[in-house]
């Protein structure tokens, strides 16, 4: 980004796991509303893919930063690295997670639960601990953390997933009682069904299985979580949404859902 540009810096906003799904949503959402962007995740070429076409519609700044949040040192680096107009962040969307395997406990797959707590837990946390000193330093800013309803109810097989989910809502309770002295806002959204790329990652690619799981209903899109997350990011400087939990209409719980 050139000097002419630097002190013309709209409201910037770093989200997490944006090469796919909700955090892709998430991009497009606030670079048409004039956000500059913070772009990350594991995958380089999606990353540069999306940044030319959000910047071939939006006059706005993209910055990518190619890392996996489940890496300590990657996170402190990629944060600490940042150009000193970027480092103002404006709102940090952790959406990075994933589930891995739908197995009863006694058959879990412990590389399945690494990748899931890894990324779900630990990667939020070290993207917060890296980002909110940011804020706190300013006295402002919005930290925005995507669970699931996974974080609200348990079911059968989803053991570890959950308790990942859970863990999100805990830390998110927790990380607002920690800077609420320092004026930041801090939220979580719990969104329930949605067709991304979650269940075919959660399948290992076997896409017969994952289309199975939004036949017969409509699913929520990752845009209708997107125009969630950009609402509670709109309101005014005294008012945070702490939790909102959304779902498809078909959806009455994480258990049930209505399939025609």
């Amino acid at each position: 980004m050139n000097s002419a540009l630097d002190c013309f810096m709209k409201k910037i906003i770093l989200i997490t796991g944006a090469t796919s799904g909700i955090g892709k949503a998430v991009a497009w959402k606030f670079a048409e509303n004039g956000f500059d962007l913070i772009i990350t995740g594991r995958r380089k070429e999606r990353l540069e893919v999306l940044k030319a076409d959000i910047l071939s519609k939006y006059p706005v700044e993209i910055l990518t930063l190619s890392f996996d949040v489940r890496d300590p040192d990657a996170v402190e680096k990629a944060i600490a690295g940042l150009p000193e107009p970027w480092k103002a962040i404006d709102i940090l969307v952790n959406n990075a997670g994933l589930a891995v395997g739908l197995n009863p406990v006694h058959e879990g797959v412990i590389d399945d639960w690494e990748r899931m707590i890894d990324t779900n837990v630990k990667g939020l946390l070290y993207m917060t601990r890296h980002v909110a000193p940011l804020m706190v330093a300013r006295k402002k800013g919005h930290i925005i953390n995507i669970g699931s309803v996974a974080g609200k109810e348990v079911y059968p097989n989803g053991n570890v997933y959950c308790g990942s989910k859970f863990a999100v809502d805990a830390i998110t309770k927790g990380t607002r009682m920690d800077l609420v002295s320092h004026h930041i806002k801090v939220t979580h959204i719990a969104p329930g069904a949605a067709e991304t790329e979650f269940s075919l990652v959660r399948f290992k690619g076997d896409a017969a299985r994952a289309n199975n799981v939004y036949m017969g209903f409509t699913p929520l899109k990752g845009e209708d979580v997107a125009g969630v997350v950009y609402f509670v990011s709109t309101l005014p400087e005294h008012v945070n949404i702490n939790d909102l939990v959304l779902m498809p209409v078909a959806q009455a719980s994480s258990m049930v859902i209505h399939k025609e």
